[in-house]
């Protein structure tokens, strides 16, 4: 056997082992958690409380902009599924061409951001003395959302180890680099380098996706007959996964926005901050579970065998609520620690705001397995019903806690308890949607 061979049966092995990905993905959110802590971390030593209270702003509206995608990667990924395992009723008119239309689309959404961005900050609405660091930053983020095309196509076709391997070697040494920040590294030519680094690796993953999966470089070009196809094709879920995507995204930014109409206050924003920060932690790990088990949860999906994809569902759901538990003792025991450190002691949190923040975080993983599960699988109207109840909330949190300072609470404590609620509910709507799926998984027509 040739090298070569030999690696490609290593690779196929691990990429047949749920528990080789999991640990594989979970090593990558570690890094991923851990940059995205840096980041604060080192950005709140760095910068004037001034400057780090518009950076967070700038990375709201980078969140709005990866998010504006609107889900054609997750249909992209369902129709590519549904093409590789064979199922020819429902996915068997994908063609390569839509990959590379979607490519051309994100990477112009990264454009128009930008500008959009950079509008923002000449015009005032960000306020900053650094405006190429933001608009550098603001970059690096979004190159995320062609990481993500590029990812979930690479997962579609049973290559989840070759993008992980090359995810983790990048963000160890985004990592590093942003260490580096606090030992002297010019903090622009730290994120210019993570910039570079993140062109590359999209290069590369096109590289590996173009000869795993059987496409031709003329794919990446066929903007016109891909473009039909798309128009065609994804026309069904387009507006609903546009409508989810909008609905999740402003739900999980909007008290960015609505604090700072608010309140001066920074302990607020930075509490929020907090928050964001653990959910988005907690939500990456179970992405990282719940993925590790996608090829066989969906092989058994569309293979209509009810027993096996249910004991895989219940599986799937305690590992998550086993990660939820985990991270909501850590919290308990070392969460105030923790806020002082990240903020450089701007910020307290009390015994009260933790025990919401677990119970947040019980309720969210819940809520993460449903997604991503659903979302594999294009039920995307089932899970904008669930996700309208989850906007409302996130809207109202703000107000409420308005509500209650005028009855002279704090306006703080006000705004974790309604948000922890919003949370809890939302994680119920889930809970009997993954009980519904899971019935209905072996007898659909």
């Amino acid at each position: 056997m040739s090298g070569g061979g030999a690696t490609g049966h290593w690779m196929g092995r691990l990429e047949r082992s749920t528990r080789a990905l999991a640990l594989l993905k979970l090593a990558n959110v570690v890094l991923v958690t851990l940059w995205g802590f840096a980041v604060t971390f080192v950005f709140v030593r760095v910068l004037p409380l001034g400057e780090f209270r518009a950076f967070l702003i700038l990375v709201a509206f980078g969140n709005f902009t990866i998010s504006a995608e609107f889900g054609i990667t997750q249909i992209a990924y369902a129709r590519l599924r549904k093409h590789w395992l064979g199922d020819d009723k429902n996915g068997g008119d994908f063609r390569f061409e839509e990959i590379g239309v979607l490519f051309a689309a994100l990477t112009l959404l990264i454009v128009i951001g930008t500008a959009a961005v950079a509008s923002a900050i000449h015009a005032g609405m960000i306020r900053t003395d650094m405006p190429a660091l933001f608009l550098l930053f603001f970059i690096l983020s979004c190159l995320n959302v062609l990481a993500l095309l590029l990812r979930r196509a690479l997962a579609a076709v049973d290559r989840n180890i070759a993008w992980d391997v090359l995810e983790f070697s990048r963000r160890l040494v985004a990592v590093c680099l942003l260490a580096s920040i606090l030992l002297g590294l010019d903090i622009y030519l730290s994120i210019a380098i993570q910039v570079a680094m993140s062109v590359g690796a999209i290069i590369l993953a096109m590289i590996l996706l173009q000869r795993h999966a059987g496409m031709k470089s003329r794919h990446w070009l066929a903007l016109r007959v891909g473009g039909g196809h798309v128009r065609r094709a994804y026309l069904r879920d387009a507006g609903t996964s546009a409508m989810l995507t909008l609905s999740e995204i402003t739900a999980y930014n909007a008290p960015y926005f609505t604090i700072a109409l608010a309140t001066r206050d920074a302990r607020a924003m930075l509490l929020f901050d907090f928050l964001f920060k653990i959910s988005r932690a907690l939500s990456a790990f179970v992405r990282a579970t719940i993925e590790a088990a996608l090829p066989r949860l969906t092989q058994a999906y569309y293979a209509r065998d009810g027993g096996r994809f249910g004991t895989l569902l219940r599986r799937a759901v305690l590992v998550a609520l086993g990660l939820a538990a985990a991270a909501g003792v850590a919290l308990m025991v070392g969460g105030r620690v923790l806020v002082y450190a990240m903020f450089d002691g701007k910020l307290g949190i009390g015994p009260l705001n933790l025990l919401l923040l677990a119970a947040m975080l019980v309720a969210l993983s819940v809520t993460c397995v449903s997604v991503y599960l659903q979302g594999a699988l294009g039920r995307f109207s089932a899970l904008l019903a669930q996700s309208l109840p989850f906007l409302a909330g996130s809207l109202l949190s703000v107000p409420t806690a308005l509500l209650a300072a005028r009855n002279g609470h704090d306006f703080t404590q006000s705004f974790a308890c309604a948000y922890a609620a919003t949370f809890v509910g939302t994680g119920a709507l889930h809970a009997f949607s993954l009980r519904r799926l899971s019935r209905n998984a072996g007898i659909r027509p």
